[in-house]
C-alpha cells in the first residue's frame, strides 16, 4: 500500500509542474498568433484577409502599450517599421508574392522574437542562409561572376529577413560586426571575386553567422524546467529503489520463514 502510495504520489508531481506552466496566454502572445494568422493569410494569396488581420494588431498593439509597455524603445521601433512593411505589403497591388512573403515573414519573426523565451523562429533560417552562403563562397572561389551574384542576392534578400529579429537577440556590437562584413561584401563584390585578401571576409562573415545560430540553437531549456525534469526523475527512481527494496525484503523474509518451517 505504501509502495503505490508513493508511486501515485510521484507522478502526481511529474504532472503538477507541467500543468503551472499552462497559464493564461498573454498580450504579447496573442500578438505574436495574431501576426502568424497574418503570415498565413499571406501565403494562401488572402491578402485582404491579411490586412484586416495586421490592422487589428495594430489595435492589440496599441491597448498594450497604452497599459504601460513591455517593450524597450528599440523594440518599438523596430515593431514599427516591421509592421509598415508587412502593411505596405499585405494591401500593395503590384508587389510580387515572393516579396509580400518576405516582408510579412520579417514582421512575424520580429513579434517571436521578442514573445519567445528560448529558441526564436528566425534561426530556423539557418538552413537556407548557410546553403546559399556556401554556394555564393563557392562560386567567389571558382571565379563564376554570375552565380556569385546571383546568391549572393538571394543571401542579402535572406539576411534582410532576419535582420530586424537579430537586433532584438544579438548584442549590437556583435550585430554591428556582421553587418559591417556583409556590407563590404555587397560593396566591394569585384574584389571578392578577384582578391584572396577580401575573401577573407567571406571566412569570417560565415564563422560569425555559425557561431549566432549555434548560440542561440544549443539548448537552452528554462532552468526551472530542468528542475522539476531532474527532481521528478529522482523521486521516481527513489520509487523504484523502494518498491524493489520492499519485494526484495519480502521475497528475503519469505526465504527465511521456509527455511525455519523446514528445520522445524
Amino acid at each position: 500500500m505504501k509502495a503505490k502510495f508513493l508511486i501515485l504520489f510521484s507522478v502526481l508531481l511529474l504532472i503538477a509542474p507541467f500543468a503551472a506552466y499552462a497559464e493564461p496566454t498573454s498580450p504579447v502572445d496573442e500578438l505574436d498568433n495574431i501576426s502568424d494568422e497574418a503570415l498565413q493569410m499571406v501565403k494562401l494569396h488572402r491578402y485582404e484577409d491579411a490586412s484586416r488581420l495586421l490592422k487589428h494588431f495594430s489595435e492589440e498593439f496599441l491597448s498594450v502599450t497604452g497599459n504601460g509597455t513591455p517593450f524597450s524603445m528599440d523594440e518599438l521601433r523596430i515593431i514599427t517599421v516591421a509592421h509598415d512593411e508587412a502593411i505596405e505589403a499585405a494591401a500593395s497591388a503590384e508587389m510580387e508574392h515572393n516579396e509580400r512573403m518576405n516582408r510579412v515573414t520579417k514582421f512575424r519573426l520580429v513579434i517571436d522574437a521578442i514573445a519567445s523565451t528560448h529558441q526564436p523562429l528566425w534561426t530556423e533560417m539557418e538552413g537556407p542562409i548557410m546553403t546559399v552562403f556556401n554556394d555564393m563562397k563557392q562560386a567567389a572561389y571558382e571565379g563564376d561572376n554570375d552565380q556569385f551574384h546571383s546568391n549572393l542576392n538571394s543571401f542579402l534578400s535572406l539576411y534582410n529577413v532576419i535582420y530586424p529579429s537579430l537586433k532584438i537577440d544579438i548584442t549590437p556590437d556583435r550585430i554591428q560586426k556582421v553587418d559591417a562584413k556583409v556590407s563590404f561584401i555587397d560593396q566591394y563584390r569585384p574584389q571578392v571575386l578577384t582578391e584572396a585578401s577580401s575573401q577573407d571576409e567571406l571566412e569570417a562573415l560565415e564563422a560569425d553567422l555559425q557561431n549566432i545560430f549555434d548560440d542561440m540553437t544549443e539548448d537552452e531549456a528554462d532552468p526551472s524546467l530542468w528542475w522539476v525534469i531532474i527532481s521528478t526523475g529522482s523521486i521516481i527512481i527513489l520509487t523504484l529503489s523502494y518498491v524493489g527494496w520492499r519485494k526484495y525484503k519480502g521475497d528475503h523474509d519469505k526465504s527465511k520463514n521456509v527455511q525455519k518451517e523446514r528445520k522445524n
